[in-house]
């Protein structure tokens, strides 16, 4: 089993600027395409920018949906999810036709302000607040207060159940900007873009997020 963090690659844009950040806080991460090092990995991060249909055809076309599900489901491998990424989680998005991975009930849904007088513009992009569910949760612990992360995304996760949702944004509405289920974690902000907020957040998901042992 490598002992890296396991980027996945999957033909998306931001693959680079997750790998650099990683390495400002002393992280060696490996950027793969190939599923035999997904299923290997001790800790995978699923970045992502682009549509929701060209990414799962992307993941599909290099064979990582299986590793993936191998690894995440199976050996309970931990992963971090990031914009798209996240957004693969759920079962499916208004964005496209195809499934997601399915692994947080839920779907992910364009930002609606038709119902407001002022319609903000979408996609919503720059700096925006962070509030945590749950204060303790490993993720955020030591984050700087209040917590403050880069954003560019037109689509958000709904989750079905709220035990899934580790927090919150406000932009117009009050939308689901982290998760987690168990060894599974995802972010809707953009850690590698977010300064000092995003680099103790990624020293927290290598350092303090443990593996779960499969009963």
């Amino acid at each position: 089993m490598t002992s890296e963090i396991v980027v996945v690659d999957y033909r998306t844009s931001n693959i680079r600027s997750v790998a650099n950040m990683l390495r400002k806080i002393g992280v060696r991460a490996l950027i793969t395409t190939a599923p035999d090092q997904v299923r290997a990995a001790a800790k995978l991060i699923l970045p992502g920018i682009g549509s929701f249909d060209a990414a799962v055809e992307n993941l599909r076309a290099t064979g990582l949906i299986h590793a993936l599900n191998e690894a995440v489901l199976e050996r309970r491998v931990p992963i971090l999810g990031i914009c798209l990424g996240m957004q693969l989680f759920a079962e499916g998005s208004e964005e496209g036709h195809l499934p997601g991975l399915g692994w947080i009930p839920g779907q992910v849904r364009r930002f609606d302000f038709s119902a407001q007088e002022r319609p903000l513009p979408v996609p919503h992009m720059g700096w925006d607040y962070v509030q945590a569910v749950d204060e303790r949760a490993p993720l955020f612990v030591d984050v700087p207060a209040p917590m403050r992360f880069y954003f560019v995304h037109s689509y958000h996760m709904v989750c079905r159940e709220r035990d899934h949702v580790l927090a919150v944004t406000h932009y117009g509405y009050e939308f689901t900007s982290a998760v987690a289920r168990d060894n599974i974690w995802g972010v809707q902000f953009h850690p590698e873009k977010s300064h000092k907020y995003g680099m103790q957040l990624l020293r927290n998901f290598v350092e303090k997020i443990e593996c779960i042992v499969p009963e």
